[in-house]
């Protein structure tokens, strides 16, 4: 946490949260949610200054709960989760990065959901991978090939695994809908 939020929470502990504000997308990036925005349900604008997306990322947390923040000076404000608390995206030197630029240093687990989406989980970190990156991703499952993951991913019993850089992993099933709840994080937090 940035040394200028913890002197302002010191100077001012009681000010109120921020719900509905900060999104982040399946794709790893943060959207401002104004009034309209969350009056017509939308996902708001993306945020492309660097500075603040930086501030943002290096003020990322998590509450006892399981909700996502980032703490504003002050103020936290509270971020709607499209996916994961985490997107990945493909790093041909790290293998997987995170959308706040750290890499996702040892995969521990796993799942493809339903829809086709890549979970990874490294210690407490869970991710997404963003779906841009899916293909590369593909390229490192065993057996290769559309077969193989359209009959496992109709039921078959075949064992997928993901190749990493630290070896392979079985490739679970998870159903999207299960994934706040296997990973303890809540999408949309509220007071």
């Amino acid at each position: 946490m940035d040394e200028i939020v913890k002197q302002a929470l010191a100077k001012w502990p009681n000010v109120p949260h921020c719900y509905g504000w900060l999104n982040l997308d399946a794709r790893g990036n943060w959207r401002m949610r104004d009034e309209r925005a969350q009056h017509l349900n939308l996902p708001g604008d993306k945020l492309t200054n660097a500075a603040l997306v930086g501030f943002i990322v290096r003020n990322y947390d998590r509450d006892e709960r399981g909700c996502w923040y980032f703490q504003n000076g002050p103020q936290r404000v509270y971020v709607n989760l499209e996916a994961a608390p985490f997107v990945c995206r493909t790093d041909p030197v790290h293998g997987y990065v995170l959308h706040t630029g750290a890499p996702l240093a040892t995969i521990d687990e796993a799942w493809l959901t339903e829809d086709g989406h890549l979970v990874l989980r490294s210690g407490d970190v869970v991710a997404q991978l963003d779906d841009r990156d899916m293909a590369q991703a593909m390229a490192q499952f065993v057996p290769e090939g559309d077969d193989a993951l359209a009959a496992w991913m109709d039921g078959a019993d075949l064992a997928l695994q993901l190749k990493t850089t630290q070896g392979s992993l079985p490739l679970q099933r998870l159903a999207s809908a299960d994934m706040p709840g296997k990973f303890q994080y809540q999408q949309t937090p509220n007071p």
